[in-house]
């Protein structure tokens, strides 16, 4: 079989999927089909959008399917008439067994970390909040319990120090294209061995979950140590964003935060506190120093630098 026979079915909803696609797409493989989520409303006047990967599909000429319902019969008939001979899922949402179980040489899926490590919704949050210096991509067969199928393809890529989710989103993205595309020839050729992750979980020494991320989630907790307090920020950049209430005037008001910079040092200030010259600098106390608020967002407003937004407010 060679990549013209091979009939894939594409899964994926974001535009982290999209650049997935496009590589099999270019690169001339068999994409016979597109599954991707319903057209949602989105915007002030609630207009629906379609996904990301749906606008690719429709631009490349391929068929697209928007099931409400995986189980629907009407659907699973529509997919069957497809006839993958495998399917890729990047980014979707979790599949029922009628449906990953259809293809003949299986499903299997991209996910952005290096498993077992990071299974969950939000991986590439979770590796920043955490301090990672290192993540990657896996591409593994689907099984019954997410993200526990066997082991194809993994690659690393390094944290930077500056990374925040959004540029590590863009990393990873284009590193899990080529992964794609990789495990997709492996199969062509036969030559896919995957690994069952009991075996690496062997290796670990703990493994750490990546749960879907909520607004609660995202509150900034100042009694922590400041670099915790920065990884966190950046692993929620920039959406969908730490935050924090701050005490103004006797008024509680909620402020997003983009960008910080860790400064620890010495002080006798609560956690919490903030320092500032209402010109440039922008500095709450925390647990062992200061955190340095660069980049701000006030409830309502536009996501400004720290000094164009003290231009127009004072603490």
């Amino acid at each position: 079989m060679n990549k013209k026979e091979l009939r894939i079915v594409f899964m994926g909803t974001p535009s982290f999927a999209v650049e997935s696609l496009r590589a099999l797409v270019e690169n001339g493989y068999n994409v016979v089909g597109v599954i991707t989520a319903p057209d949602k409303p989105a915007g002030r006047g609630y207009k629906f959008q379609p996904p990301a990967v749906k606008e690719y599909a429709l631009s490349a000429g391929l068929p697209v399917l928007q099931p409400e319902n995986l189980k629907n019969e009407v659907f699973l008939s529509e997919l069957k008439r497809l006839q993958a001979d495998i399917q890729v899922v990047v980014a979707f949402r979790m599949l029922p067994e009628v449906v990953w179980s259809m293809p003949p040489m299986g499903t299997f899926n991209l996910h952005a970390s290096l498993l077992p490590q990071y299974r969950g919704a939000a991986p590439i949050n979770w590796a920043l909040i955490n301090g990672e210096k290192e993540t990657g991509v896996t591409t593994f067969f689907l099984k019954h319990e997410i993200d526990t199928g066997e082991i194809i393809f993994q690659e690393k890529l390094a944290i930077g120090e500056d990374d925040n989710a959004g540029t590590l989103h863009d990393h990873l993205m284009m590193v899990g294209a080529r992964l794609v595309v990789k495990t997709i020839d492996a199969v062509i050729t036969g030559t896919v061995q995957s690994l069952p992750q009991s075996e690496l979980i062997k290796e670990e020494k703990e493994l750490r979950p990546a749960p879907k991320i909520h607004k609660e989630t995202c509150r900034i907790n100042w009694d922590r140590p400041v670099q915790e307090i920065h990884n966190f920020v950046r692993g929620l950049s920039p959406y969908p964003a730490a935050w924090t209430e701050f005490e103004v005037g006797g008024e509680k008001m909620n402020f997003r935060i983009f960008t910080t910079k860790a400064s620890p040092e010495a002080h006798q200030l609560r956690p919490g506190e903030i320092v500032t010259d209402n010109k440039t600098t922008l500095r709450v106390a925390a647990q062992d120093g200061f955190i340095d608020i660069l980049d701000i967002q006030l409830s309502g407003k536009r996501r400004m630098k720290t000094g164009d937004f003290l231009n127009g407010f004072s603490f």
